[in-house]
């Protein structure tokens, strides 16, 4: 049997570990099969919300933990049990709301099984799809009177945009002065506001911490702005091919395969095993 090298492997989901159809590769699911046979920790660290990603990762066979909602919630994959949490403030959620909502956006507001939003558009047809979730749509009112009379303390709240519009967006909410909040990105198309203690460099933490791995002893990989915490992380920061060029300077090693091109694995070839 193979001699694990690093004891735990965290990776981005959307534009890391899965395709653009949808799929995990097979490679990848080999090779994730081989470290964990060998008594490696593989976790999914993710923006989706538990019921975008649980799906996906009990398709994959995996089991343990789960990091959702850019590591605001960490979850039992087979219990479904929460196992960590910290939202936003309801003082933080209705803020960020009403700054979404001058700016004109496109409004997700996130509860633990359910998300809520505000348009009923080509971008929440296309979310609905990639995650195989749905909103329950609130038109009748605005979104951030919806979340004062409900007293909604969001995991994260989040904007589908052109990707034209990113860069602006992104520093807008980031100057709004948004109160206990932090504001990130995890695609050319979302920008997303969560609690400034969570993020997925503070979920490898506590992921970790609950396997009794070394933080040095574990791998972060991602391609986009909200991997930067974890790759800084742990203890070997991974970007693949084609994740964003600040991700990859800030990254010790840089995939020569993208996500298209079974980047995972590729990974643990080089980092999950002791060498021969």
């Amino acid at each position: 049997m193979k001699s694990i090298n690093c004891g735990m492997i965290v990776s981005d989901f959307d534009g890391t570990l899965v395709q653009k159809d949808g799929r995990v590769s097979e490679k990848n699911i080999a090779a994730i099969n081989d470290y964990i046979a060998a008594g490696g920790i593989f976790v999914i660290s993710t923006g989706r919300v538990p019921a975008g990603i649980l799906p996906q990762a009990k398709k994959m066979g995996l089991k343990g933990l789960i990091s959702c909602c850019q590591g605001t919630i960490i979850l039992d994959i087979e219990t479904e049990r929460v196992v960590f949490e910290d939202r936003l403030s309801f003082e933080a959620s209705l803020a960020a709301c009403r700054k979404m909502e001058e700016m004109g956006l496109h409004i997700h507001a996130y509860d633990l099984w359910e998300y809520y939003c505000n348009m009923d558009d080509e971008y929440l047809e296309y979310y609905e799809r990639v995650t195989g979730t749905k909103a329950k749509l609130i038109t009748d009112k605005r979104m951030s009177d919806f979340i004062e009379e409900k007293k909604l303390s969001a995991y994260k709240l989040l904007t589908m945009l052109d990707p034209k519009d990113n860069a602006r967006v992104l520093k807008e909410l980031s100057e709004a002065g948004l109160p206990n909040s932090a504001v990130t990105k995890s695609s050319a198309y979302l920008v997303e506001v969560v609690n400034p203690n969570c993020s997925k460099g503070s979920a490898i933490k506590l992921l970790a911490k609950h396997y009794g791995i070394a933080i040095e002893n574990t791998v972060g990989i991602g391609d986009n702005f909200n991997d930067i915490t974890m790759i800084e992380t742990a203890g070997i920061g991974v970007a693949v091919g084609n994740a964003e060029e600040e991700l990859k300077a800030r990254a010790k090693y840089v995939c020569k395969s993208t996500n298209e091109q079974s980047a995972i694995a590729e990974v643990i070839e080089k980092f999950g095993f002791l060498k021969d």
